[in-house]
């Protein structure tokens, strides 16, 4: 855990148990989950897309089922550390990862950040090598719009979500992710077509904070990663 990490875990004690909450629902779901599908792995930018609820909802016409373990305010840290209930005990045909957003905003060295990168993708090529993996291009963020009328913890939740990311920072890490994923063999992946505005923000209407997204952002994700699923 890094420090950032447990310094919004001690401002928002509810923020731990919410994680030990659902480390503990996917040691149980585990158990009882069909191998060889698909995972969604990373942090809140993938928790908070709600395939699960869609694919119980309506048909979303998918060669095979996708189980979400994404987990918010993690790192490429904390991921290492929870691999087996977010990945290995499910054994997917298919991974979806997105997730080193919180280590820019942490202000993680890039070397750490990368290094973890790393491990993560290795791990799982050496626990799992027929998996697919999947690394996906970091979506972008919206710092121009007030959002703090639609961000329930109001401007200076904003704020410091927002304070140390960027657009050029996330650019900046898309490129070595992509360096990356290419040295390990891997997909790197670009599912962001509509959901930035001609300045290269986050369209204000798909955000409520600026990086998180709503409803309508994931829908256009979703629809650019089929092709991929």
């Amino acid at each position: 855990m890094t420090d950032k990490t447990t310094e919004l875990t001690n401002l928002n004690p509810r923020l731990t148990e919410f994680q030990d909450t659902l480390y503990a629902k996917f040691a149980e779901d585990n158990q009882t989950a069909t191998k060889g599908q698909t995972v969604f792995v990373g942090s809140s930018l993938m928790e908070t897309l709600p395939i699960e609820k869609w694919e119980a909802e309506r048909d979303l016409n998918l060669p095979a089922h996708i189980y979400n373990r994404g987990v918010r305010a993690t790192t490429t840290a904390d991921l290492l550390a929870h691999m087996d209930l977010q990945i290995f005990d499910l054994a997917p045909a298919k991974v979806f990862i997105n997730i080193g957003s919180n280590d820019l905003g942490f202000n993680v060295p890039e070397e750490t950040f990368l290094a973890n990168y790393k491990q993560i993708i290795t791990e799982i090529q050496n626990r799992l090598p027929e998996t697919q993996i999947y690394v996906m291009k970091y979506y972008p963020m919206n710092k121009e719009n007030d959002f703090s009328r639609t961000d329930p913890d109001g401007k200076e939740a904003v704020k410091q979500l927002n304070h140390d990311r960027s657009n050029d920072k996330l650019s900046s890490a898309n490129i070595k992710v992509e360096a990356l994923a290419n040295e390990l063999g891997v997909n790197y992946i670009d599912v962001n077509a509509g959901l930035a505005d001609e300045n290269g923000n986050l369209k204000q209407k798909l955000t409520f904070d600026g990086s998180h997204m709503l409803p309508a952002g994931f829908e256009i994700v979703l629809a650019n990663m089929k092709q991929y699923l």
